[in-house]
């Protein structure tokens, strides 16, 4: 089955529209890679009163969502969005996982 998981991360001030367009403008091969690692439904909100980017996706019981991080592809988008977000000295995205608490269905 299925599972959605949601996280944090943080933009830099003042790049909600950089980071907007570089989204609008996601290269299919990225977009490719997610899915080929069993994401989907990957959705993206700001808090512009904190900079917080609010993530969740779903992914499948076979996810490789850990061997993302080693593709060439995902490492190019990380470079690429390196200028605009937090990140840490290993050069990839400060991630903090969140917890579910409440499900409604």
């Amino acid at each position: 089955m299925a599972e959605r998981i949601a996280f944090r991360m943080v933009l830099n001030p003042g790049q909600a529209e950089e980071y907007r367009r570089r989204h609008d403008e996601i290269w299919p091969e990225m977009v490719n890679a997610l899915r080929e690692a069993g994401i989907s439904d990957y959705t993206i909100w700001l808090d512009p009163e904190t900079n917080h980017l609010f993530a969740t996706l779903v992914r499948a019981d076979d996810h490789k969502m850990d061997q993302l991080p080693a593709t060439e592809v995902n490492r190019r988008w990380w470079d690429f969005m390196a200028d605009v977000m937090q990140y840490t000295e290993r050069n990839e995205p400060v991630v903090v996982p969140l917890q579910n608490v409440f499900t409604m269905k």
